[in-house]
């Protein structure tokens, strides 16, 4: 089983070259460790590491225009396999791609990836265009 916590290069690239220059979504869903695996031994859970990585995160979104839109505990897989539990569901809206690579790039969000790091078993991470709620669904 392959659990995945940061993206490739490629992965990385390919959602910040899409085309688009409006508004974007980011949906995370979050496995943490029960444990945090700190490279230098600290004691912390994984929630604990998870809560210090949005202290210091939360104002870095804000200063790019970033906010959390939605946020959900996820409770039971009801469609999807029953390996795949999360711990925590959000989607943050940052005004543009641009405001994305603003924020992974600032040095104090890059200081605090450590504690997700430490904090994270698995996770996944779409990038999602906003559409209207109420339209028909075109595909």
């Amino acid at each position: 089983m392959t659990d995945y916590v940061t993206p490739t290069t490629k992965q990385f690239w390919d959602g910040i070259k899409l085309p688009g220059d409006g508004p974007v979504n980011l949906f995370y869903l979050i496995r943490l460790n029960e444990k945090a695996n700190y490279p230098d031994g600290r004691e912390a859970t994984g929630a604990e590491a998870y809560r210090a990585y949005n202290r210091a995160v939360s104002p870095i979104l804000l200063h790019v225009g970033a906010k959390i839109i939605w946020r959900g505990e996820p409770e039971h897989m009801m469609v999807g396999p029953d390996d795949k539990q999360w711990d925590i569901a959000f989607i943050v809206e940052f005004p543009s791609m641009d405001a994305f690579g603003e924020m992974v790039q600032d040095l104090a969000f890059q200081a605090a990836a450590f504690h997700r790091q430490a904090a994270v078993q698995d996770s996944r991470l779409i990038r999602m265009k906003p559409v209207d709620p109420e339209a028909d669904f075109d595909i």
